[in-house]
């Protein structure tokens, strides 16, 4: 067993796992105080939820090795409860114990980010149920046609999921995605476009009708979330080295460029840069380099840290324009962006996109993959936040959100600035 990497995976799965907290912060600082508390909840329940079904069934589904090679959906019934995974192998890498702490905190960020599309306005119950069922049916299924990377005799990771091993096997190359574009953001962007269906506007829905109530809370949440993404890219090489650290030095540029071009598209649309838009590009940023850090020259990655950063700035005005309230631009930003990356491979990849090999094969199997997780994940999204709205509601009374919806929900407040009995 080689102890370096062990450690290397551990401690990326923990800037991982940072990365909820920080995204509580980040979606926090966005909402109206009086409703901080119920946004950073449903990312603490997440935490909660998903860590819980990760152990008993998730990865089961998720990581199900040879017994799901190339199937859409299949379970190890042996890694329920994580039964068969506490031995390490002769010959092992690192401990399988170490790629399930690492991939559970995947699983636990991409259904958090899914409740920025319903801020203001949802029920911390039915958000519960809503990501238990989501992750059950979408997520853990999804990691498994991009990741599903189980444990051969030898102890070396082998075997793939449809989209990289079964469309390699019809078209010479399969899905590029590294740490996660399709399974993660194009997968959290689709659910949350149909849970914004489903929940509906908020009450007075229009441009400019809610104002960020704490941007500081939103500099540190992109701050935390840039710092765990390290953890998120750079581990995904599962080890310490070369391919490791071109991820980790892509997820410094890309974002960084994109958080420029934010900037300057801001600065023409509205005349002022923001520090809500700094932090917006730089997520903008990091969700486009997800799927490529791995396998894009640093000059590439820079090229498209400016281009999603543009884009994304752009593509949030789109719920106004077409009428879907996505309040926290998750859609704009994770579901475009997270396109933009994987789509961007299909051109730019080092060997085998379009520029390089002059074959249209990665850019197909890009978009094959893409489109796929779009549709998978909005139709279920929308039918299992339908079934919740209609049973045991969704949404909270129109009357609570104009009030803010802490008190309400959780009996709390975010700020307490005097004494009540004063």
């Amino acid at each position: 067993m080689d102890q370096g990497n062990t450690a290397f995976i551990l401690l990326a799965a923990a800037l991982v796992l940072l990365m909820t907290p920080g995204l509580a912060f980040f979606y926090g600082g966005l909402v109206k105080a009086k409703s901080v508390i119920s946004m950073m909840m449903m990312s603490f329940g997440a935490i909660g939820l998903i860590g819980v079904l990760w152990a008993i069934y998730g990865y089961a589904i998720a990581f199900p090795g040879a017994e799901g090679t190339i199937a859409p959906w299949s379970i190890d019934t042996g890694a329920l409860f994580l039964n068969n995974l506490l031995e390490t192998p002769d010959g092992a890498a690192f401990p399988p114990l170490a790629f399930v702490a690492f991939q559970a905190t995947f699983a636990i960020i991409t259904v958090a980010l899914v409740s920025g599309a319903i801020a203001d306005r949802a029920k911390f119950g039915a958000w519960m149920v809503f990501a238990g069922v989501w992750a059950t049916v979408v997520y853990f299924p999804v990691a498994s046609w991009v990741f599903n990377f189980g444990l051969a005799d030898d102890g070396s990771f082998a075997y793939g999921g449809w989209l990289t091993h079964g469309l390699q096997d019809v078209f010479g190359t399969g899905v590029i995605d590294f740490a996660g574009g399709t399974a993660v953001h194009i997968n959290a962007g689709a659910a949350a476009l149909a849970l914004a269906l489903v929940l509906g506007k908020r009450v007075g829905f229009a441009k400019g009708i809610s104002v960020p109530h704490n941007p500081p809370f939103v500099l540190l949440g992109a701050g935390l979330l840039w710092f765990g993404w390290f953890g998120f890219n750079a581990g995904s090489e599962l080890a310490a080295d070369g391919t490791a650290a071109l991820a980790f030095v892509n997820t410094i540029i890309a974002p960084a460029a994109a958080l420029l071009a934010w900037l300057v598209v801001e600065k023409i649309k509205d005349g002022k840069p923001t520090s809500v838009g700094a932090a917006s590009g730089a997520v903008a940023g990091l969700v486009a380099i997800t799927p490529a850090c791995g396998s894009l020259h640093p000059l590439w990655a820079i090229v498209l840290g400016l281009i999603a950063g543009a884009v994304c700035a752009l593509a949030i005005d789109l719920k106004f324009k077409l009428g879907f309230d996505d309040s926290l631009d998750v859609v704009g930003i994770h579901l475009v962006g997270g396109l933009i990356g994987t789509l961007y491979l299909g051109f730019l990849a080092n060997g085998t996109g379009l520029f390089f090999s002059g074959s249209w094969s990665q850019l197909l199997v890009q978009a094959i993959a893409a489109i796929s997780v779009l549709i998978y994940s909005f139709v279920l999204a929308f039918v299992i936040g339908f079934v919740i709205e209609k049973t045991m509601g969704f949404r909270v009374k129109n009357e609570d959100e104009i009030a803010g919806i802490d008190q309400v929900v959780h009996g709390e407040e975010g700020y307490v600035l005097a004494d009540a009995k004063a």
